[in-house]
């Protein structure tokens, strides 16, 4: 794969020439609204081809797969432009093999909100072994709050995608409840009747495993939290199913805040069978103009989190959405606005803006104004996913869990297929 950056004058058009590629293909491959307008400085993404097929009158998807000895999630991957599904048509042509760089064989998985669309669940799940979609809540009796998860499990079924019941103590204001928390963790009685709803959820809907992601714990919930990790995966583990627990991105074993002191990475690696390290939102909706997942942050998160948990234990959080946050930042008053990869260029292209990219925190950005008012726009691109991924192999990780398959980046999905092999799911 070759990320080419924009340079004036350039149109997706002169791109694809220059390398011989599909223009079309260019397009999807990187979400460009218009091939005849980029903004300079953007990142484009081209995966060159090795092997194509060219449609034949009775060829299927499942036929050309088994000919060259591929298959069909392949082909969806190479392939965005079928949007995940087996229609083609005589003559089409179809990428069988792109040439690939891979920095080796990792699990992938991804969250999701119920909204999702089709077209973007349909265009992810190839590339993914698992899907968590956000999320399951309860009541103070252990009673379960279910999302409607139903399409997206059917979705994930048809590509072989393993679904991740995702438990949190998200309340109706959607915020993370530390009451909530703190009463179930000092009330063991509840927890055989949460786990008995848990057993009967994961079962009816065919679910693979439970990710357990309790947030703003403080450090009197710490121990107790460790118990209830042990005392889930003790009862899942013998039936077949994994336990993940996700944690906050400390940096070392005393780190204050009520964020981290309730997570002990050292005691939550042993009792969980996986975990998620989520390294992402130093740049935040209230916070101060930065890189959502800074390059040199996650590494010290990295370098605590393989002193304290097993590297292959450990799957790295990678955010996927940027955030456009108003200038002079003003503590207290200034809030940020969410942005995908798609509508942070189409800011950039519809603004004229050039995009920047920051060699530190190996992160791309941009300025602009909005009814006379200066802007800043941090988010992620071909580049930045690029160095998230080469993390894995650094720290010896077993795959990546992105936040989330919500906000469209098919540049990522790109990126993916020319770097990571796909390893078979297995959490223990």
């Amino acid at each position: 794969m070759i990320i080419h950056i924009v340079k004036p004058g350039e149109t997706l058009y002169s791109i694809a020439r220059e390398y011989g590629v599909s223009v079309q293909v260019l397009s999807i491959n990187n979400s460009v609204t218009d091939p005849q307008t980029l903004a300079v400085g953007q990142s484009i993404a081209v995966a060159i081809p090795s092997v194509t097929h060219t449609v034949r009158a009775g060829d299927t998807l499942n036929s050309i797969a088994a000919e060259y000895g591929t298959t069909l999630n392949q082909l969806y991957k190479s392939n965005l432009l079928l949007q995940g599904k087996t229609d083609i048509y005589e003559g089409q042509t179809i990428i069988v093999y792109i040439e690939k760089d891979p920095v080796g064989s990792y699990q992938l998985g991804g969250y999701a909100y119920p909204d999702i669309s089709e077209y973007l669940l349909n265009i992810s799940l190839p590339f993914m072994n698992y899907l968590m979609p956000f999320t399951y809540g309860f009541t103070l009796e252990g009673e379960l709050i279910a999302p409607d998860d139903e399409s997206m499990l059917r979705r994930a079924r048809v590509y072989g995608t393993r679904s991740v019941l995702h438990l949190s103590t998200l309340d109706e204001n959607q915020m993370f409840s530390t009451k909530n928390a703190t009463y179930i963790l000092n009330n063991p009685e509840l927890w055989e009747t949460l786990y008995d709803n848990l057993l009967a959820t994961i079962q009816s809907k065919g679910y693979y495993a439970l990710d357990v992601d309790f947030e703003f714990l403080g450090k009197e919930n710490a121990p107790k939290y460790v118990e209830f990790i042990a005392f889930l995966r003790n009862k899942l583990n013998p039936l077949g199913y994994g336990v993940i627990v996700a944690l906050a991105p400390k940096v070392s074993d005393d780190q204050p805040g009520i964020l981290y002191e309730g997570h002990d990475y050292k005691a939550l690696g042993e009792a969980a069978n996986a975990v998620l390290v989520m390294t992402y939102e130093w740049g935040y909706t209230y916070g101060p103009p930065l890189a959502v997942s800074p390059i040199p942050n996650m590494r010290r998160v990295l370098d605590y989190a393989v002193t304290r948990i097993e590297p292959s234990k450990i799957f790295l959080g990678i955010s996927n959405y940027g955030y456009d946050f108003p200038l002079p930042y003003v503590r207290g008053e200034s809030r940020a606005d969410s942005v995908s990869t798609r509508q942070a260029i189409n800011i950039a292209v519809s603004t004229g803006s050039e995009i920047l990219y920051d060699e530190t925190a190996m992160a791309p950005y941009f300025y602009y104004t909005q009814d006379g008012k200066p802007r800043v726009v941090w988010f992620e691109d071909a580049r930045s996913i690029q160095a998230k991924l080469e993390l894995l192999p650094v720290y010896g990780l077993k795959g990546a869990l992105y936040w989330n398959l919500n906000r469209e980046n098919n540049q990522n999905l790109t990126v993916i297929n020319s770097t990571i092999n796909r390893a078979a799911a297995s959490l223990f």
